[in-house]
């Protein structure tokens, strides 16, 4: 009967063997999944002017699921907010979109789509003030 300590060299390297395949199994699997949602940054609020404290502008959030990108947006503030959603696709031959601005009135909701025929790259939300009778 063999002793032991002989098994046990090859036990690991057949650990070590089947860890490393996993691994790349789990690799692949990552590079192969759509780009996350932290990659689509949202935009900033803007200032209403100089030397103004007062707060405005939507919050937003988008949110990339495959080729759509659906941007959610709410105004907790008391003026008119204007988003727009910009797309960029991966694909060279992909046309890049904007879309219409969308008006978030005090107290509202808004939720603005857009997408790519293939990947997209990255998504963002522009901001800017609605016009005073607005």
């Amino acid at each position: 009967m063999p002793a032991p300590h002989f098994r046990a060299p090859a036990f690991v390297s057949a650990a070590a063997l089947l860890a490393g395949l996993a691994g790349l199994a789990v690799a692949a699997e990552v590079r192969a999944a759509p780009a996350p949602a932290a990659d689509a940054t949202t935009g900033a609020a803007y200032a209403p002017g100089a030397g103004s404290d007062e707060n405005v502008g939507a919050s937003c959030r988008t949110l990339v699921q495959g080729s759509v990108v659906t941007a959610h947006c709410q105004n907790p503030y008391p003026r008119t907010d204007r988003v727009r959603l910009h797309v960029e696709c991966d694909r060279w031959w992909d046309i890049d979109s904007d879309s219409a601005p969308v008006e978030v009135g005090p107290a509202d909701y808004a939720q603005v789509t857009g997408r790519c025929w293939k990947e997209v790259r990255s998504a963002w939300i522009t901001h800017e003030p609605a016009a005073q009778g607005s």
